[in-house]
């Protein structure tokens, strides 16, 4: 068990804006990988295989942060903030939908030493 928090984060492009939306993400990564908690931060495409045939959006963000604090400190930045008013909410954006979960790998009742200390 650990306090990392493993985020998926995925995206529809418009037509026509799977390459524009994908090099745009990208860009994200560099300033990200340089933040403190930041462990993996990685934007990745659908391929086909026939031994993986789910349904999913296809660009999708793999990320695993040290902890929920280092995860919500990045959401807050500036150039993540930016990125979701212009490529995601604006009306000219380069995503038609876009779907972000963060997961832990501890059970709901584990008894985590730092949580009891609150450190």
């Amino acid at each position: 068990m650990s306090r990392k928090i493993y985020c998926t984060a995925q995206f529809q492009p418009k037509p026509g804006q799977a390459d524009r939306l994908f090099q745009t993400l990208q860009a994200l990564e560099p300033n990200t990988l340089r933040e403190d908690g930041c462990l993996q931060y990685v934007v990745t495409r659908q391929i086909e295989t026939p031994f993986a045939e789910g349904q999913s959006f296809p660009i999708v963000f793999h990320e695993i942060w040290a902890d929920l604090e280092s995860f919500e400190a990045h959401c807050q930045r500036t150039e993540i903030q930016n990125f979701f008013q212009t490529c995601c909410l604006a009306e000219d954006g380069l995503a038609a939908d876009w779907n972000v979960c963060a997961y832990s790998d501890e059970p709901a009742d584990y008894d985590h030493p730092f949580k009891k200390s609150g450190l």
